[in-house]
């Protein structure tokens, strides 16, 4: 099966809004959790979404890209949902990320 690229783009478009739908629904989800298991969380989406905004020439900031993948700014988000990383979690990402450094 052949895809055009219009199609392809807005397949890929309404994959990553369910993606940012799914992340805003989950605030019990850590982003050190995520960054643990799958070496990615909503702080390097938004680093991507700024990237591409970038590469077409658009003025975005970092805030306005993290407020698109967080769903309102990332302070508030900070303040209703994020805990403190256990250190089980800090040593999980010390071990995942060592070829990082």
């Amino acid at each position: 099966m052949s895809i055009d690229q219009k199609t392809q783009t807005e397949l890929e478009a309404a994959a990553f809004r369910r993606l940012v739908s799914h992340l805003r629904e989950r605030t019990d989800v850590q982003n050190i959790d995520l960054m643990n298991l799958s070496g990615f969380c909503r702080n390097c989406l938004s680093k991507w979404y700024l990237a591409a905004a970038e590469e077409r020439g658009l003025d975005l900031d970092y805030d306005a890209a993290r407020e698109t993948v967080y769903g309102m700014p990332y302070s508030e988000w900070k303040s209703k949902h994020q805990t403190e990383a256990t250190p089980e979690q800090k040593a999980a990402f010390e071990v995942s990320h060592k070829h990082h450094s």
